[in-house]
């Protein structure tokens, strides 16, 4: 069984972060989103993965190298514009070679792995496996109407959903899928779309499984999404690393503080991760805060945040909290006289002031 990790896309719903970077290598906890998709599916057994890549495909190839790095081989796939995730197995087909294969959307995060869905997908012996999950707001995925625990329909976004279960960005197909990303057309937005696909295997009946997943999911594609992931994550953690601590700090619950950070006369309340080679002083952070590697915080407060490596907070009044910054951001205070503000800001940024 082969594995095939989609990376593409142009991550506009966080944006500005991603007009410098790829939304799958955004970090959760301080790891890449795009890390734990590709060690899930490791820990599944499968170790050859095609990656599909687009536009950021540099930078992704960067970080994730030849897989070595991971126990797994690569195999990189350039999609050269992002036509839907049909599309995407439709141009991984020389890859894949039509061994039963799982998709796993990059940007995407789900407790416990894959390991054990592979393994009920090899025994049942389907055409197809779908995760699926409750959501509020079916109407931002791809949704699944089930009669009897039997796949009968799937809709891309539908205005009025008929059903709250959401497609996971985790499935599993055997070589039928090719008949089914040959055989549709693109849909309204001109892409070649996934839940068609699935939709054309049901009507041409191939066995179609639904797996409905017990336990949390999270489609990073939001900076909301990205802050209840850091705090799921950062939930799993256990305390570890206070050798950076001056007397006058304190650790507060389960931290992670990594080699070679240093905390000065501070408190970090758990859960929280402390990246390696940051300083902190006179600063409060935590709970449910990601620092990155090599930043500053001092004298200020800051808790439900994620702080990317570089960034520099420094004496901010009021406390900062449901927060993702970028790398090498300074956010200090002007001058005292003129009090005025001033800003070098991105497009489509949001600044709240006091």
């Amino acid at each position: 069984m082969k594995g095939l990790i989609l990376s593409g896309g142009k991550g506009t719903r966080l944006r500005p972060l991603t007009y410098t970077r790829a939304k799958q290598l955004v970090p959760v906890a301080n790891k890449p989103v795009l890390f734990y998709g590709v060690e899930a599916i490791v820990a599944a057994g499968i170790r050859r993965i095609g990656v599909v890549v687009g536009e950021t495909k540099d930078e992704i190839r960067e970080a994730l190298g030849d897989g070595s790095r991971f126990g797994a081989e690569f195999t990189y796939i350039e999609q050269g514009d992002p036509l839907g995730l049909a599309h995407a197995v439709l141009i991984s087909e020389p890859f894949l070679k039509r061994e039963p294969f799982v998709m796993y959307l990059g940007d995407n995060l789900i407790a416990d792995g894959i390991a054990s869905l592979v393994e009920e997908y090899r025994r049942i012996g389907c055409n197809s496996q779908i995760l699926l999950a409750k959501v509020p707001n079916p109407e931002q995925f791809g949704v699944a109407e089930l009669s009897d625990g039997t796949v009968i329909r799937l809709t891309e976004k539908p205005k009025e959903p008929r059903s709250n279960l959401a497609l996971v960005g985790v499935y599993m197909f055997d070589d039928t899928i090719w008949d089914a990303v040959k055989s549709i057309r693109p849909s309204a937005r001109n892409e070649l779309e996934i839940t068609d696909a699935i939709q054309w295997l049901i009507d041409h009946g191939r066995s179609v499984h639904p797996h409905v997943v017990s336990g949390w999911w999270k489609d990073t594609g939001k900076v909301e999404d990205m802050l209840e992931a850091n705090r799921i994550i950062l939930d799993t953690f256990l305390a570890s690393g206070a050798e950076g601590l001056d007397e006058g700090s304190r650790v507060e619950g389960k931290v992670v503080i990594e080699p070679g950070a240093q905390i000065y006369a501070s408190t970090i309340r758990g859960p929280a991760i402390i990246g390696a080679g940051t300083e902190i002083r006179a600063a409060f952070v935590g709970p449910y805060t990601s620092i990155g590697p090599g930043c500053r915080i001092e004298r200020c407060e800051i808790e439900n945040s994620i702080v990317l490596e570089g960034s520099a907070l420094e004496r901010i009044p009021g406390r900062i909290a449901d927060s993702l910054i970028g790398k090498h951001v300074r956010i200090h205070p002007g001058a005292e006289r003129p009090r005025v503000h001033r800003f070098l800001v991105s497009d489509n940024s949001e600044i709240g002031i006091l």
